[in-house]
């Protein structure tokens, strides 16, 4: 299973929100002024999150 960890000192929650936009797994979502990671285990690790992010906040580990 995949484990995606959100630095939030590094992120910008919803003013940025592009990983959240693009996941093809709706694996991440804006609630209130951040990103939340939910049901981790559908992740394909793809890793296009960690990607798109121009804080460099996400990390996706298998």
């Amino acid at each position: 299973m995949a484990e995606i960890i959100i630095d939030y000192d590094k992120c910008d929650g919803a003013d940025c929100g592009e990983c959240a936009d693009i996941c093809p797994m709706e694996i991440l979502v804006i609630e209130g002024d951040k990103i939340v990671v939910q049901c981790q285990e559908e992740c394909s690790l793809c890793e296009v999150c960690m990607d798109v992010c121009p804080n460099m906040a996400i990390t996706v580990k298998d």
